[in-house]
């Protein structure tokens, strides 16, 4: 039986940019679902950089389809060793915000493409495109959503007009090789990561906000300690997973994520990682593969939320007035992507 609780969803997607409850939704008949990790997936066991190096190029030959395939690169090693590992000629796409100061990652991965004689092309992303897909999106998912989706679904409505039918992506190396350094960064105990990882907390930004903390009880253990590692292999994959296979399957189209297929065959060095080198095998394959470059610094996907949402505030009544004034670009995406979803399926109504 699934439970109508507007109050609880709004606050579980501000803290976690996704509901993890599947049974419980915004409105009735507007349903969202979660993506859980795909469990028929067999890991193989990678011990050394000649394992990771097996893999992509099995994965890649089993899925590889001629004139048809495509990736998508960006500044980073993920992509980048993937890359290296394709046939000449094969499509590379790079995706850029369109305002003052974005960051700009094509460039740097115009670099990998050239060196593998890849077809590097651009596709540009403004803050129109957020403003025309969100309202199909939202549909779609049934819940607000990350925003890279935004820029994921244009991208694919592009390449699919040149023919293409496949996609190779770099996601699921942070996961399988220790690449989110800021959580791996120190043992946090349990409320020093709550405060550490809640994304917009809502009783900053809304009237009824609802505690979400007990997401997170279930990886506490002893008295005050935190279990991260457990929680990025569980609670983070499924918000992963769901940000960007909800984009794949709603467009229909194959992708492929070689290092979803991994897993170490011993725990991470949290030592290594907290002394600089954040997916070190992974760094030592990029530099197999590219000898004569530097390893660059590690780029969430960019999005220019920061400009696209400097003057923005809340017109809703649900939320505080001026709740956004002190939040980053990321955070006021997740309000005003909120806000986009309560207009779409209720109206407002005064409090």
């Amino acid at each position: 039986m699934r439970i109508i609780d507007k109050e609880f969803c709004m606050s579980h997607y501000l803290a976690f940019r996704f509901i993890e409850r599947d049974d419980i939704d915004f409105f009735k008949d507007v349903y969202h679902k979660s993506i859980k990790p795909q469990n028929n997936i067999e890991k193989e066991l990678v011990e050394t950089v000649e394992d990771i190096e097996r893999i992509i190029k099995r994965k890649i030959k089993e899925n590889y389809i001629p004139n048809k395939t495509a990736i998508f690169l960006s500044s980073g090693i993920d992509s980048a060793i993937l890359a290296s590992y394709l046939p000449a000629g094969t499509r590379a796409y790079t995706f850029k915000c369109i305002a003052d100061g974005a960051t700009d990652e094509t460039e740097q991965a115009k670099i990998y493409a050239d060196k593998y004689n890849l077809k590097h092309e651009i596709i540009e992303m403004y803050w129109s495109d957020f403003e025309n897909l969100t309202p199909e999106i939202l549909e779609y998912d049934g819940e607000p959503f990350h925003s890279i989706e935004v820029q994921l679904v244009k991208a694919i409505k592009h390449v699919k007009k040149q023919g293409i039918e496949l996609i190779i992506l770099g996601d699921g190396a942070d996961m399988a090789f220790g690449g989110l350094d800021k959580i791996l960064s120190k043992d946090r105990d349990f409320d020093e990561f709550v405060n550490f990882y809640t994304f917009v907390n809502p009783f900053l930004v809304l009237k009824k906000p609802v505690n979400t903390c007990g997401v997170f009880e279930k990886y506490r253990h002893s008295i005050n300690k935190f279990d991260f590692i457990r929680f990025i292999n569980e609670h983070m994959a499924v918000e992963s997973d769901t940000s960007f296979l909800h984009v794949f399957e709603k467009e229909n189209i194959k992708h492929l994520e070689p290092y979803s297929f991994m897993r170490l065959d011993k725990p991470l060095d949290l030592k290594r990682i907290r002394n600089g080198e954040p997916k070190y095998m992974l760094r030592e394959l990029f530099k197999l593969r590219y000898p004569e470059l530097e390893i660059p610094e590690k780029i969430p996907l960019p999005r220019a939320t920061e400009q696209w949402l400097k003057n923005y505030k809340v017109s809703r009544p649900e939320f505080i007035p001026d709740c956004t004034d002190n939040l980053t670009g990321d955070q006021k995406w997740l309000v005003w992507c909120l806000e986009q979803f309560l207009n779409m399926y209720d109206k407002p109504q005064k409090h």
